[in-house]
């Protein structure tokens, strides 16, 4: 059994992209209900990473190992991308496009959360429970996304649309971290 102080350890550390992505998404101003589905859905696809992860043989983690990056980045960076352009082209009257819905959802949700894969694959290497840690990195990452959401609002009621633009610069900088890793 991994010790309670390591797995919240592992969960922050699992959990700082989906809070800065949070952040940058919220940027363009976001209600409690959207604030709600990013972490849920966040802190949903966090548990489920590293149990999946846990789960799946060696050869199938090693395979995705090699593509897992370039995935996070290009949907990190088409978000990015699409964030500086209506921040750039922001009209008052326009609808904000919802990036707590769809496949905008899933895509970040899955981008922020697939570093946790690989966590989930050496959890089950060492042979240890993976409920619980599992579980403590769902409820962290949720917490520090809903975190993020709020402080992403924040800085959009103060400085608009350029916090929008803003946002999306995080998320081309963390699309480029993931060829990195």
């Amino acid at each position: 059994m991994i010790p309670i102080w390591e797995v919240l350890g592992i969960a922050v550390g699992l959990s700082m992209d989906a809070f800065s992505v949070s952040m940058a998404v919220a940027a363009g101003g976001r209600t409690p209900r959207q604030a709600f589905r990013l972490s849920f859905h966040f802190g949903l696809f966090q548990f489920f990473m590293p149990l999946i992860g846990g789960l799946l043989g060696k050869t199938l983690a090693l395979a995705l190992g090699a593509y897992d990056h370039w995935i996070a980045f290009a949907v990190l960076a088409f978000i990015g991308a699409h964030m500086i352009y209506q921040g750039l082209h922001a009209s008052e009257e326009r609808s904000q496009s919802d990036r707590s819905r769809g496949w905008s959802l899933v895509f970040l949700s899955t981008a922020t959360s697939i570093d946790a894969l690989g966590v989930g694959f050496s959890m089950g290497l060492m042979r240890t429970g993976l409920l619980r840690p599992c579980i403590i990195i769902g409820i962290v990452c949720a917490t520090l996304s809903f975190a993020g959401v709020w402080l992403g609002r924040r800085l959009s009621q103060v400085f608009g649309h350029a916090a929008e633009i803003f946002g999306g610069l995080v998320l081309l900088l963390l699309a480029l971290k993931m060829l990195s890793i």
